[in-house]
């Protein structure tokens, strides 16, 4: 199974990120005859600016700039696509962090809105995040068939609730995937354990795709380290920081193998909570 995530510096411009992504899907080594796998970081396109820029990219569901763009990019080379997040239009005016996931054909396979919004207040630059100011949170779970077995979809802030986790294993998860833009100073202190911690607990693999750096004239700063965990918690491989490549390839036998010698979900005797799927 062949997986690369993608570790961008996102900004405002649009044009200039979606020239970086085409950029390293050119310089990508694929076998034509096995699939690959290609995640995105969250708010891959259009990372920061006000609620109008936001709404002004949004579209519809199916007719979004940003989708379309990300689509065309997944047909024209080749690839699975868990494409970070883009903005779409939400009922009450706000917009929902939407990842998409794409076949190697550009058809969309499913998708999943961030459930968890960032309004927190950090020691950095920003100071306060209030991500509900211009997002609307999502409704469901989202667990999807790929050629690469069962993927389960979150974002970011998600990755600091293990319920959520525990609800995609449920459905059948054996790969999660967590584009982010985690800040520095969060990343710094949680980004990997928490990781580690959600590989451990669902025994999945998991994929962050993460931006890094500093972003829009040094405004934002985020952690970096985009990494594949392996379902003991061992990481695969690993980016720390620069943009650009994390390459691994993966086995779910491993995956069932941990399952079948220490099953935690058997054993567990908690009642999972009641979100709603769609898988």
């Amino acid at each position: 199974m062949h997986i690369s995530l993608l570790q961008c510096q996102s900004s405002r411009d649009v044009s200039a990120n979606l020239l970086f992504i085409e950029s390293q899907l050119k310089d990508l080594k694929r076998d034509a005859d096995t699939p690959h796998l290609v995640v995105l970081p969250e708010c891959s396109l259009l990372f920061g600016g006000h609620e109008s820029a936001q709404l002004a990219y949004a579209g519809d569901s199916d007719q979004g700039p940003l989708k379309l763009a990300l689509s065309s990019l997944a047909a024209q080379y080749q690839v699975f696509m868990v494409a970070g997040t883009i903005p779409a239009l939400a009922e009450d005016g706000r917009v929902y962090s939407r990842c998409y996931l794409f076949d190697d054909k550009g058809d969309t396979l499913g998708y999943y809105d961030k459930l968890h919004l960032f309004d927190v207040d950090v020691a950095d630059g920003t100071k306060q995040y209030r991500e509900s100011e211009t997002f609307c949170p999502g409704d469901h779970i989202s667990v999807i068939d790929t050629p690469f077995g069962k993927i389960g979809l979150t974002v970011c802030y998600d990755l600091r609730f293990p319920d959520l986790f525990r609800a995609m294993r449920l459905a059948g998860a054996e790969i999660i995937t967590v584009p982010s833009a985690f800040t520095k100073v969060t990343g710094e202190a949680h980004w990997q354990v928490l990781l580690q911690a959600r590989a451990i607990e669902t025994q999945c693999i998991i994929l962050a795709a993460a931006q890094w750096g500093q972003h829009n004239e040094g405004s934002r700063e985020t952690w970096g380290q985009s990494m594949v965990v392996g379902p003991w918690g061992n990481i695969i491989a690993q980016r720390q920081t620069g943009t650009g490549w994390v390459h691994a390839e993966v086995d779910l036998a491993e995956v069932h193998s941990i399952r079948s010698k220490m099953p935690v979900m058997q054993h567990n005797r908690f009642i999972a909570p009641a979100l709603k799927s769609s898988s």
